[in-house]
């Protein structure tokens, strides 16, 4: 395992977002490192849910709250006092930012002001990361990967909302933690996948329930490519960044996290290797639907993450679909979820 992280042990860790599918995962590795942890979230989003199939309630504190309530928000940063804030929360579904504009705006957006504002009224945070998109930035379809300082301009409400997020936290790191010894960080991640996401319009979660109802795999957008990446991946990016940060501030920053160029591939090509690892004839057909816009090129360039941390990725993307497949076989025959994912991180991040 990384030294870095034990940096956790002992720490209070306050995550938002957390019965979410990234945030499931992350309080498990949270758990795992020692950290005392806190989430602070909606009920899970959706049924079933990581979050309940493996039982991330257990060992921290839970907190079902919404992010547009600030004085729910302010009361527990007064009870758990965090050194380490950790922002997942957000509407996070493309379409349903079509559907639901004004409540992805005021999740997105307000949702960070809430989140930072109890951060500036605090005096134990020390370190804070708040987890954006890749989709931020003004997307030209470029072949070549997206830096940081690239013009943020996401085009859909969700995107768009995010780059706001984006600017918000740019906004309050420069005019109230600068002088004060508060780190602070965003991380602009790519699509992620793997064990227990069953949201609605994302591709491995079709995939997962085609395969269990025995149907061919309903392909939307074939042809267009993303960057796609295990979920553990960027939450080990996120988790050095709040430790390196909170050691030196000059480590701070704004940060891609994202796959190698071989593990940015098609809609369709993800769907073929999901089809391969999965077995028992299982099959992809390609339904285009009309729809609203949807980005279909879109690439990082993660060098700086990479040179300041020495972050690299530990699962290819075959890999991640495999690690998929495994976890989900288990959840398909009522297996012990809990089990398959901490083993998952144990022999992601080493730990003996």
């Amino acid at each position: 395992m990384d030294a870095r992280l034990g940096f956790y042990a002992g720490k209070r860790v306050l995550v938002t977002g957390h019965t979410g599918f990234k945030g499931s995962w992350l309080c498990e590795i949270l758990k795992m490192l020692g950290a005392e942890v806190t989430g602070y979230a909606l009920q899970p989003p959706t049924e079933p849910s990581m979050f309940a199939l493996a039982g991330v309630a257990r060992g921290m504190r839970s907190v079902i709250a919404d992010i547009r309530d600030f004085d729910a928000l302010g009361r527990v940063f007064d009870e758990t006092r965090p050194e380490v804030v950790l922002h997942l929360a957000a509407q996070p579904i493309v379409l349903t930012s079509y559907e639901q504009p004004r409540y992805t705006y005021e999740t997105n957006v307000m949702g960070t002001v809430n989140l930072l504002e109890c951060v500036r009224l605090s005096d134990s945070v020390k370190s804070v990361l708040n987890v954006t998109t890749d989709k931020v930035y003004k997307n030209n379809e470029w072949c070549w990967g997206y830096r940081e300082n690239e013009p943020l301009d996401g085009f859909d409400p969700y995107s768009n909302s995010k780059s706001c997020s984006e600017l918000v936290t740019h906004s309050y790191k420069a005019s109230f933690f600068d002088d004060r010894e508060i780190a602070v960080s965003t991380a602009r991640a790519g699509n992620v996948i793997g064990g227990g996401d069953f949201a609605d319009n994302r591709i491995i979660p079709d995939c997962v329930r085609a395969a269990i109802a025995k149907e061919p795999i309903q392909v939307r957008n074939p042809n267009s490519t993303r960057p796609y990446q295990h979920v553990l991946e960027p939450l080990n990016a996120y988790l050095l960044i709040a430790a390196a940060q909170a050691a030196d501030r000059a480590k701070q920053g704004y940060y891609n996290v994202g796959p190698d160029d071989a593990d940015c591939l098609t809609t369709g090509t993800l769907a073929g290797i999901f089809c391969d690892a999965w077995g028992d004839g299982l099959t992809y057909e390609a339904k285009h639907r009309d729809g609203p816009h949807e980005a279909n090129f879109l690439k990082l360039d993660c060098s700086l993450v990479k040179n300041t941390f020495g972050w690299q990725h530990v699962w290819n993307a075959p890999e991640a679909v495999r690690r998929t497949v495994a976890w989900t076989k288990v959840y398909a025959a009522g297996g012990d979820v809990s089990d398959v994912t901490r083993r998952q991180i144990a022999e992601f991040f080493g730990m003996e």
